[in-house]
């Protein structure tokens, strides 16, 4: 399961996984909402820290 965690995804892949615009992704990632790292000029994101962002968002909406 650790390699599949450590899978690194892009803009349009992590956009699609939480339902937003790449270009939302790419400023979440700008901004330190989302962890991410350059590669070149484009942002990538590991796999784990989006599945662990998308359980933050789920606790946060159950609150609320």
């Amino acid at each position: 399961m650790a390699e599949k965690d450590d899978v690194l995804l892009n803009s349009r892949e992590v956009a699609f996984l939480l339902d937003l615009s790449p270009d939302t992704v790419n400023e979440f990632a700008r901004r330190n909402v989302l962890p991410a790292f350059k590669k070149g000029r484009q942002w990538r994101f590991r796999r784990r820290d989006i599945n662990s962002f998308k359980r933050q968002l789920r606790s946060v909406n159950a609150a609320a």
